[in-house]
């Protein structure tokens, strides 16, 4: 599920409110993740969408596709 992880479209942001770099991912709007770097927010947001994927494979939903392939 990782490599698939990597195709989506993420974003790193400072949050002066938490004092901690936010990860987000475009395909996945309702999740997000924190880190004290931007290397820790973003390996916690692919983190995240592994699992969200694996959860919605096991439950038969449909996954969303990454951003990079639509056309």
């Amino acid at each position: 599920m990782q490599n698939r992880a990597k195709r989506y479209t993420y974003r790193i942001e400072w949050s002066p409110e938490d004092g901690t770099f936010v990860g987000r991912c475009a395909e996945f709007p309702s999740l997000g993740a924190h880190g004290p770097s931007p290397e820790e927010a973003l390996r916690e947001i692919i983190s995240a969408v592994e699992h969200a994927v694996e959860d919605m494979s096991e439950k038969g939903e449909a996954i969303p596709e990454p951003l990079t392939t639509k056309s």
